[in-house]
């Protein structure tokens, strides 16, 4: 297979990849990793999408709803051999379109001040600085995003 697959957050390959995602922020995020951690779990998120390259998974992202109106983008993570490729750009854009078939209309996220390519790949993505949200307030690292959905 490849491209993307609409998929939910009990797929073995999603699950992988995200543990691989949490070994990376556990070395960004340093001591702060467990604050992270705790708002990430995979329990409430039903909507996830996995990229395929070559029979192989290399990418994911997911939403959970925040609000009525609003989803969270969650899970962003590529394999780093696959930086790029505008891989995550289109994972983030599937996972907008699919956002809007829900019948949102606003996407929020958040991430971290030492992850520099994800900041530069939401800016590029048309998502606007914020200010930091829910369990994220008054957290130095944290940089939260916006965008709202073409309906």
């Amino acid at each position: 297979m490849n491209g993307i697959l609409r998929t939910n957050s009990q797929n073995l390959d999603f699950i992988a990849l995200v543990t691989e995602l949490d070994q990376y922020l556990a070395t960004t995020d340093g001591s702060e990793h467990s604050f992270y951690s705790q708002y990430n779990q995979l329990d409430e998120i039903k909507e996830a999408v996995l990229w395929y390259e070559a029979g192989k998974v290399i990418g994911c992202g997911a939403i959970k709803p925040y609000d009525a109106q609003t989803v969270e983008v969650k899970r962003m993570y590529t394999a780093p051999e696959c930086w790029g490729k505008g891989i995550a750009s289109h994972l983030l854009s599937e996972l907008e379109k699919w956002a809007s078939e829900l019948g949102y209309t606003r996407c929020i996220l958040e991430t971290g001040k030492r992850q520099p390519e994800a900041i530069s790949l939401y800016k590029k993505c048309g998502y606007a600085l914020i200010s930091n949200y829910g369990q994220y307030a008054g957290v130095d690292n944290s940089l939260c995003f916006d965008k709202i959905l073409k309906t």
